[in-house]
């Protein structure tokens, strides 16, 4: 509930903030309905604000609007996952390869920082820990492009996946990938080792396959778990 008394524009971003973490932790389930005066009764708002807020979390993806039946929180099919993934690699790995001719010593000092504290937190256990810091390593590598609209296309992606994909699926929501834990090091390890040689070819191929195996891996899993 919303303690505040922000101007309109405000409390919509305010709303739809609130409403995104929801989403995203899990609150509202993948394929839940969404109803005005619900979400209104729950923030502490007019139904204005949920109006707006719900108009722009569908523009980002989050959610779908039906006919005739209202807003309910988007669901990911194999098919998504496939189209998902390819759109990240392409983006990602060409990020890498620009990325590659100028990253500096400090930005490969942070990737290597994150790929120990990953490989440190590779537990099962520790798997939400994990997932943080392989976002930020990801992150670290296309900001370091220094191409403004690939980074802003890629932080929109980050904003709500692959965190978002990964929770729709009951078998990977908080357990790890098994068959992630002895590739996913030596895949970074191989990112960084392009990264610091400044070889751009190497660290295009090795982000898109590390991408697209991950995706590979994912749909197999969830396919067993089905």
């Amino acid at each position: 509930m919303l303690t505040d008394t922000p101007s309109h524009k405000q409390l919509r971003n305010v709303v739809a903030e609130q409403m995104r973490v929801a989403i995203l932790n899990g609150h509202y389930k993948p394929g839940e309905w969404l109803r005005q005066e619900r979400l209104a009764q729950d923030f502490g708002v007019s139904q204005m604000p949920v109006r707006e807020a719900l108009k722009e979390l569908a523009a980002e993806g989050l959610i779908e609007h039906v006919p005739y039946r209202g807003a309910r929180v988007i669901v990911f099919s194999i098919s998504d996952i496939l189209d998902l993934y390819s759109h990240r690699a392409f983006l990602e790995s060409r990020a890498a390869s620009i990325a590659a001719e100028i990253i500096t010593h400090e930005e490969i000092s942070v990737l290597e920082s994150l790929q120990v504290e990953m490989e440190e937190n590779s537990a099962p256990e520790a798997v939400l820990k994990y997932r943080e810091l392989n976002r930020k390593f990801h992150q670290s590598v296309y900001q370091a492009s220094r191409r403004e609209y690939l980074i802003r296309t890629l932080n929109q992606m980050w904003a709500t996946f692959p965190t978002m994909l990964i929770a729709n699926f009951a078998a990977t929501a908080v357990q790890p990938l098994p068959e992630r834990d002895a590739t996913d090091a030596v895949e970074h390890r191989t990112i960084v080792a392009a990264l610091k040689s400044h070889d751009s070819t190497t660290a295009e191929q090795a982000m898109r396959k590390h991408i697209l195996v991950t995706a590979e891996q994912l749909i197999s899993f969830i396919k067993v778990r089905a």
